[in-house]
């Protein structure tokens, strides 16, 4: 019997490459530099911003400080626009309402900053009653370090064993291996099956509301 469910966010609650990818190609544009596809930004995200950035950048230019100055103009530009377009994927809303009617525990860990996330999870799922929402923070290494999700099981009253994970990237399914949670991956995010497989997925859920088999 599982007993509590931590979520990743980004392809996995919600469909947000769509902001992520115009925050980070006007930066570039602002700099004069190349911009990227869609695709390529799904490919990029998942650990931390500042990968993300150092990622989108030409080698040439992927130096601490330049990272960091374009980090922190992209953030602020998604920060202003980071609910844009972003949507929840088909039947999240619909699964998060039936863990809810059976009072079962959940949380959001991301890799985004601390900031965004919550102000992405609270604009989408206002009426959501999470346990704890947490994005990168210096108090926890980012996933796939387990220290985050092991700190949310505690808080959510669950032992590992007895909490489901649902990410859709191979970052996700090592971060609940490691913690020894069941990991779910999300075939509707932004990674796709082989990656998922490859770091060690329990199971593979073609649409939200599969979850509920799993508690």
């Amino acid at each position: 019997m599982k007993k509590a469910v931590v979520f990743d966010l980004d392809g996995t609650l919600a469909d947000t490459i769509t902001d992520l990818a115009g925050a980070v190609n006007r930066t570039l544009s602002r700099r004069g530099l190349p911009e990227h596809g869609f695709d390529d930004y799904k490919l990029m995200v998942g650990e931390g911003f500042r990968n993300l950035i150092a990622r989108a950048l030409p080698e040439e230019l992927r130096q601490d400080d330049y990272i960091e100055s374009a980090r922190a103009e992209a953030a602020a530009d998604y920060a202003g626009r980071c609910l844009e377009r972003t949507r929840p994927y088909a039947g999240v809303r619909e699964l998060l309402s039936a863990l809810a009617a059976k009072s079962v525990p959940l949380a959001v860990l991301s890799n985004k900053p601390d900031y965004l996330t919550k102000k992405c999870v609270s604009g989408l799922f206002p009426s959501v009653s999470f346990a704890l929402v947490r994005g990168e923070t210096p108090d926890f290494p980012r996933k796939p370090d387990p220290a985050s999700v092991l700190d949310a099981c505690a808080r959510l009253g669950a032992a590992p064993a007895e909490v489901l994970y649902l990410g859709d990237s191979g970052v996700d399914m090592r971060t609940a291996k490691a913690a020894g949670m069941t990991a779910l991956g999300a075939l509707w995010g932004f990674r796709g099956e082989a990656e998922l497989r490859e770091a060690g997925a329990d199971a593979l859920l073609s649409s939200p509301l599969d979850l509920l088999d799993y508690l």
